[in-house]
């Protein structure tokens, strides 16, 4: 970015954007490619957030323009992004001809909300830090990109936009030939592709969508990559007042879905498994369960009021999951549930410290209300018989419902329990934080 305007993703973007955008449009299969049909792609882009994204579009353009690269260079790097789809020099032009057409475009549309509007100077990111970050990934990947693309010379005139025109779009050009070549990234790659782009600005999904990543397998014990709620603390988050699929089974489904760009695919199913096998197979009574529920979604979902038991409803959630995983990671088997988790005390001491406050309260106090002392008993039998890692992450969702104040020293103390039990660092941020009584 320059500097005069904020980083991508807070400009709104959740995916790619300018003319590596306009790059994936043109590749996908199907698409017209004649000089036309591109060109109305261009202008399609460019019209996008009443015109704003036209300004990435042209500061694209004419940060090629402005750079001493030879049409060679820029021929092979504009070919690679588009996966061959279409040739600028095959309809009688040059790259740096289209990259002029692009260029208009971009102006043409800016100069509809702004009738003097000139292009100013370009800014490109020259810094020799993020350059030197940037080349060193495309060197990691030169062989295999080498062998999937027929292009002669791609990863050297990928290494000269990068040092010789601008860093932020040479990035994204590598991203583009490894997604239309279908490049294999290893994990460890894509993750620091991907906390790169975050120091370009890039969101997430500019260097995720459609990479072909390899991800480790599913583990339902590994955590990397969660920072908020998760499991069935988080399920029931989701079910508070104003969820909005047609059936409760579609948000389930859309809750398995949520893996974020980090963690492989499945890895949420697998998180929510584990919970609700737990939580099955441990003995836990219907009731006990139907309370917990109700008081975590804030009766958001009355399973009671539509005639399903705690159990069973559990048993569709579990049904949920083992229908995703087995369609994005066939290979997973579930673990038998292992003992339960250490701090068990700590954790009971936590649960019953806040049962007075809560025998003053109640959940939904004014449609079928659940008294607070029923859900702390349940969470005791949750902590003791069940697992004290997910009893304490219900407490935390029962004091957030029940907006129940938290002294400092309390907090203190979640915060060492949260730590033991391996939670992201935002998990007490995104839950209980505000109900602090900091003085």
């Amino acid at each position: 970015m320059t500097g005069e305007r904020p980083a991508y993703y807070e400009l709104g973007y959740g995916e790619d954007f300018g003319l590596t955008a306009l790059s994936e449009r043109l590749s996908r299969p199907g698409s017209a490619t004649g000089p036309a049909a591109a060109l109305g792609f261009a202008q399609e882009l460019a019209d996008r957030s009443e015109g704003e994204e036209a300004v990435e579009l042209g500061e694209d353009a004419r940060r090629l323009l402005a750079s001493e690269l030879p049409e060679r260079d820029l021929r092979t790097v504009w070919l690679a992004s588009t996966g061959n789809a279409f040739d600028p020099t095959s309809h009688g032009m040059t790259c740096r001809a289209w990259l002029e057409r692009i260029s208009e475009v971009s102006t043409a549309r800016l100069r509809q909300n702004k009738g003097s509007w000139t292009p100013p100077p370009v800014r490109p990111v020259r810094d020799s830090r993020l350059c030197q970050a940037v080349v060193a990934e495309l060197r990691v990947t030169a062989p295999t990109l080498a062998d999937a693309s027929p292009l002669p010379k791609l990863v050297e005139c990928l290494e000269q936009v990068v040092t010789g025109a601008d860093a932020d779009l040479g990035m994204r050009l590598l991203l583009r030939a490894l997604k239309a070549h279908s490049v294999p990234v290893p994990y460890g790659q894509y993750r620091r592709l991907v906390a790169l782009g975050w120091q370009f600005g890039f969101p997430p999904g500019a260097v995720h969508d459609g990479l072909t990543i390899t991800w480790p397998p599913v583990s339902a014990t590994s955590r990397q990559g969660i920072n908020g709620d998760f499991g069935l603390s988080r399920l029931a988050r989701q079910f508070t007042a104003g969820w909005h699929y047609r059936t409760p089974r579609e948000a389930v489904a859309a809750a398995v879905k949520a893996d974020g760009y980090e963690r492989p695919p499945g890895s949420e199913a697998a998180v929510l498994l584990e919970d609700t096998r737990r939580v099955l197979d441990r003995g836990l009574s219907d009731d006990a369960i139907t309370v917990l529920w109700l008081a975590a979604t804030d009766r958001g979902y009355s399973i009671d009021r539509c005639g399903v038991g705690g159990r069973e409803w559990l048993e569709q959630v579990a049904e949920v999951c083992e229908e995703r995983l087995t369609e994005v990671a066939p290979a997973y088997v579930p673990a038998a549930p292992g003992p339960a988790t250490g701090a068990g005390d700590e954790v009971l001491r936590e649960i019953r410290g806040m049962s007075p406050l809560a025998a003053t309260t109640a959940v939904s106090p004014d449609f079928h209300p659940i008294e607070g002392t029923a859900v702390m008993e349940a969470l005791e039998q949750i902590a003791t018989q069940v697992d004290p890692d997910l009893g304490f992450r219900w407490l935390l969702r029962t004091v957030e419902v029940l907006q129940l104040p938290l002294t400092q020293e309390q907090y203190t103390r979640y915060e060492a329990l949260a730590d033991r039990f391996h939670y992201g660092e935002d998990h007490l941020l995104f839950s209980v934080d505000h109900l602090v009584q900091r003085t």
